[in-house]
């Protein structure tokens, strides 16, 4: 089977780049051909003998629209010419003009645009109207390139539901969650002296954007102020972030810790006791499934596509990301039961042992062959 897989970056530190590595390994693994049409790539991919990278450079264009429709056109031509070798073309969302096989959906921008959580209301002037086309456009697009797939790929319950809502076929639709790496994330213990952390004190862990109000820290400061024993380590960049302020107007500088970003993420998570994520608007959420690897209960919402990994079991899912009082509840039952906790984490754990990369990669090697094999019946004439 010659497979291309048709996305920006096929590499571990980006997350639709992750999940498309682990997918192109998989394709490796069992003996396939892969073609990455993409702008960057591993190096292992790269040398690998049954792996061809066709590059598209786009970063020298000025704006993410540019880039994207640049990215687009270009693929479709290559894509276009080569179809004949081809027998599975897999792409990511709106990423080229040319019809698909497969299209994993990461993302609905529908969603987003109706849900009002692109960031663009906060900017006056030209940012906001750059925003509004940006959305508006990438809906469109973004539609049509799912409604025309053979067989698209939801990463959640919530995106399954997102796609039905535009017009993609229920019959179409087949759910494959991101996978994990389970041994970089792992249960264990971290000094949290080295990491700048106070000892002996219950430790929630936030992992996010912080510059945008979509991943809701703010509901989490507001409810930490009704929980004085426990401290909150916040990883994501302070640059342009109204959070370090909103702490100090709290008067939760002491209790809130901003790292910054960081690249010790595992570790921090070892360091952890629990692991706060109520995003606004989150189509999956790789971190939820992150904490839960590491071995530490979870406090999510309905919100996040993650959450459907989360079961009481093994965490609490809030019904309402905004609603401060649940999310008190949650931090004081977590807080003061930490034995509830130890069992919480073990509970997670063993979820997320079902969910490990090369188990998604073979989900997905089955959509391949289930496609292929129709199509073959097509030509044969038994269709």
């Amino acid at each position: 089977m010659r497979v291309a897989l048709v996305t920006h970056k096929v590499i571990k530190g980006d997350g639709q780049g992750r999940v498309n590595y682990e997918v192109a390994q998989a394709a490796l693994r069992g003996g396939h051909q892969v073609v990455l049409v993409a702008s960057e790539i591993a190096p292992e991919l790269d040398s690998h003998p049954s792996a061809s990278w066709v590059r598209i450079p786009v970063a020298r264009w000025p704006t993410a629209l540019l880039r994207n429709q640049i990215f687009a056109w270009r693929s479709f031509r290559w894509l276009r010419k080569h179809s004949h070798q081809l027998d599975i073309a897999h792409v990511n969302g709106f990423i080229t003009w040319a019809a698909s096989d497969v299209n994993t959906a990461h993302f609905v921008h529908d969603a987003w645009v109706r849900l009002r959580m692109d960031n663009a209301r906060l900017h006056p002037g030209f940012y906001r109207a750059y925003q509004w086309f940006y959305f508006a456009l990438n809906t469109r697009l973004e539609r049509r390139a799912y409604r025309q797939a053979k067989a698209v790929v939801a990463v959640s319950e919530n995106i399954r539901g997102e796609l039905t809502e535009i017009g993609v076929p229920k019959e179409r639709i087949c759910i494959i969650t991101n996978g994990v790496d389970l041994r970089e994330f792992s249960p264990g213990f971290a000094e949290r002296e080295g990491l700048g952390l106070p000892e002996r004190v219950p430790l929630a862990l936030f992992v996010g954007d912080i510059r945008v109000t979509r991943k809701n820290l703010d509901t989490v400061l507001h409810a930490l102020v009704e929980v004085p024993g426990l401290h909150l380590a916040v990883v994501g960049s302070t640059a342009g972030s109204p959070y370090p302020q909103l702490a100090r107007q709290l008067r939760l500088s002491s209790r809130v810790h901003f790292l910054g970003y960081r690249r010790d993420v595992p570790r921090l998570m070892r360091a952890a006791d629990l692991f706060i994520f109520p995003s606004r608007y989150e189509p999956f959420g790789l971190v939820v499934l992150e904490a839960m690897a590491s071995g530490l209960p979870v406090v999510t919402a309905v919100t996040t596509g993650a959450a459907g990994l989360v079961s009481a079991e093994c965490g609490i899912v809030m019904d309402d990301p905004n609603d401060t009082g649940t999310l008190v509840a949650a931090f004081r039952q977590l807080t003061q039961n930490p034995e509830s906790r130890s069992r919480m984490g073990q509970a997670a754990r063993a979820v997320a042992e079902q969910h490990g990369w090369q188990q998604m990669g073979k989900q997905y090697l089955q959509v391949y062959e289930r496609i292929l094999g129709h199509k073959r019946a097509q030509d044969e004439g038994v269709l």
